[in-house]
């Protein structure tokens, strides 16, 4: 399986932008362009969401799909950026596969750590919902849940496809692919960190980042008191700005 992706082609330095598990590639519409001005860019769709199909012919990981990527381009010493689902990628990635990982952002990442009170209750919402075939409740629960205040009418109409179209592809597949979980050592991980956090993201997320600023050797911490869950889509110029910064 080929991962659809797009990629800038130009620039020394190569960033790579790994998608929320609400969202598609077309989350980082906002941070393309500044981006690509100064660095070489890729952004893949993983296997169910945008234009990647659902499909295997084996059971698959996410992060093995990124790696196989980067081989297929002979990239090496690329930075992860990665948004919730997408930093858990990132940091399965840097584990798994540390000579492709010069660098990681983390923007509300899952970490590894066992589910809280908060999560275990989306989850189970999410379940019901999508068990009741209430497909566009689901999408509503998850837009409400992972945009923070600060996101315009705009942004929420953004998710709400992506989020709708990913639910629509997934449920539609049979059969359904087969994936399986990878290792998370962040004792193995010993390059540059960003860990970002937002104040209106569920607890989880907060005592992820701060467990990850913790224990990753070279992190450097940034909490976001008017951040949701998407921060870069929330306040797009901000955090362009911040990953500008800290690439440079």
């Amino acid at each position: 399986m080929s991962l659809a992706y797009d990629d800038s082609l130009d620039g020394d330095k190569v960033v790579v932008l790994l998608h929320s598990g609400a969202a598609d590639a077309r989350m980082w519409d906002p941070q393309w362009g500044p981006l690509t001005e100064r660095f070489r860019v890729i952004r893949p769709d993983f296997r169910g969401y945008g234009r990647t199909p659902y499909a295997a012919d084996e059971p698959y990981s996410d992060p093995g799909d990124v790696a196989d990527l980067l081989a297929a381009l002979g990239l090496r010493q690329v930075t992860l950026v990665g948004a919730s689902y997408g930093g858990r990628v990132a940091l399965e990635l840097a584990t798994s596969h540390p000579d492709l990982v010069s660098a990681l952002v983390l923007l509300d990442a899952g970490g590894g750590l066992p589910p809280t009170p908060d999560l275990r209750a989306f989850g189970a919402e999410e379940d019901r919902l999508l068990s009741e075939g209430d497909v566009e409740g689901a999408v509503e629960l998850n837009v409400r849940t992972w945009l923070g205040p600060e996101a315009d009418e705009q942004t929420r109409e953004r998710l709400t496809q992506m989020q709708r179209h990913a639910f629509e592809v997934q449920l539609a597949a049979d059969p359904e692919p087969s994936q399986f979980a990878g290792e998370i050592d962040l004792d193995k991980i010993e390059v540059p960190a960003l860990v970002v956090s937002g104040a209106h993201d569920l607890p989880y997320f907060q005592q992820t980042a701060d467990h990850l600023a913790e224990r990753l050797s070279g992190a450097t911490r940034v909490h976001l008191e008017w951040a949701g869950h998407l921060p870069g889509m929330e306040r797009p110029a901000e955090i362009t700005e911040r990953l500008i910064h800290f690439l440079t």
